[in-house]
């Protein structure tokens, strides 16, 4: 498939941050040409904010079936009460109903990437790969028997989806043990002979609330950081979920590592854990910051737009400085950063890089005026703005609807999965 992009304003992310005036072809998945351009192909896209697709470092995409399902409680409250025995009674097709309503989200709100970790992630995986995302697919290591099966077959089951999705055009098999406190030193020594052996990358929730690191302190007489380290697993190929409550110490070990630190702003402030990723530290250090939804039952949407948002304005309130997190460093957690930790050529538009491409509305009311294109991406839209989304080459949102997607067979699935799971 040719996609031609006429007469747009291109956000292309490049290493000088260019913003140009120009038209976009792609061809076979790729970016071919930026500039002025007569070629014909065959879809045309015109006069729109061109920017690269975002890149939703740290999600449970299955859980937007608990969207809005417990709300306002104390974070232990919600897990114990409504959480936790709603996962219970998962199964495969309840996961599938769920994933397909989390790629419908995520593709509406300009996400062409997402980094998942959940049960079922085979399931996760397939129904990602149909629907056309580029999906990074964590499979849960965790010390007790999940939905899917007993606690002694996840390792095994782990290397055989290791195996299954090596090679994978549109998925990246992952290992993601689950947190230190819900993780025993075997299981997460376990996860490291396997990222050693397969070259994988690792996603592991990591400081994300005070009682979590004192519990892990308690225990093993390390914070979760150096309990990670202790096990092989504080690597360039590890990826950090949270971060909350980490130390300036901590700050520079993870930069030293390579480790990605991935920002879940709004879920942190909406469960109330009292701590978010120090940015400002991050960058000092020259770490790797990337950004992330959490799961949609405790952010209750999917929309990296509104996360770049927040992600900026906590700081500069917490820090009582405007200036301390920027737009542009925002959006770069959101594209190029991710991108380049994740090996990914793509986070920019630029020729020869993956057609991982978005498209926003360049009239819409509140990008106007356009004074600065990178600020209003940032702190003026949302997804609702989302015109257009190209996934490796292929067209799966066009000026606001879906492609090749039956999106009223989606919703009817997942509304009978909620009342399958909540009998409401």
């Amino acid at each position: 498939m040719s996609i031609l992009i006429k007469d747009s304003k291109i956000v292309t992310q490049d290493e000088k941050r260019r913003i140009l005036h120009a038209d976009v072809y792609i061809e076979d998945g790729r970016i071919i040409e930026i500039g002025k351009i007569s070629t014909e192909a065959d879809f045309k896209i015109k006069n729109r904010i061109v920017m690269p697709g975002l890149i939703n470092m740290h999600t449970h995409v299955p859980m937007v079936l608990l969207r809005g399902y417990g709300d306002d409680l104390l974070l232990e409250e919600w897990l114990q009460t409504k959480i936790w025995p709603i996962e219970a009674k998962l199964k495969e097709w309840h996961i599938a109903a769920g994933t397909k309503l989390g790629l419908l989200e995520m593709v509406a709100t300009g996400t062409t990437t997402c980094n998942d970790m959940y049960f079922f992630e085979d399931v996760i995986a397939s129904t990602a790969e149909k629907f056309g995302m580029r999906c990074y697919a964590g499979f849960s290591l965790i010390d007790f028997d999940t939905p899917e099966m007993k606690r002694e077959k996840l390792v095994p089951c782990c290397e055989e989806f290791l195996k299954k999705w090596s090679g994978s055009e549109l998925i990246t098999p992952v290992i993601a043990p689950h947190s230190t406190y819900a993780c025993s030193p075997e299981t997460l020594q376990k996860a490291r002979e396997l990222q050693e052996k397969y070259n994988a990358f690792v996603h592991i929730h990591c400081s994300e609330t005070r009682s979590e690191v004192y519990d892990v302190l308690k225990k093993y007489g390390r914070r979760p950081p150096a309990q990670i380290a202790a096990h092989g697993l504080l690597n360039e190929k590890t990826m950090l979920a949270h971060c909350g409550w980490i130390t300036k110490e901590e700050v520079k070990e993870i930069a030293r590592a390579g480790a990605a630190v991935v920002h879940n702003p709004v879920s942190n402030m909406k469960l109330a854990t009292g701590g978010y990723a120090p940015l400002p530290e991050l960058f000092e250090a020259n770490a790797v910051v990337t950004l992330g939804t959490d799961g949609a039952a405790s952010n209750n949407k999917l929309d990296m737009f509104e996360t770049m948002k927040f992600a900026a304005l906590i700081h500069k309130h917490h820090r009582w400085d405007a200036t301390i997190v920027k737009a542009q460093q925002v959006l770069d957690m959101a594209t190029i950063n991710a991108a380049k930790f994740l090996g990914l050529n793509a986070g920019s538009i630029e020729e020869g890089k993956i057609a991982d491409v978005i498209t926003l509305d360049a009239r819409a009311v509140n990008l106007i005026p356009s004074h600065n294109i990178v600020s209003h991406i940032v702190y003026a839209a949302s997804g609702f703005n989302v015109k257009d989304v190209i996934i490796n080459g292929k067209v799966l949102l066009h000026d606001g609807n879906f492609v090749g997607v039956d999106y009223d067979a989606i919703i009817d699935e997942a509304e009978k999965a909620k009342e399958d799971l909540v009998g409401e």
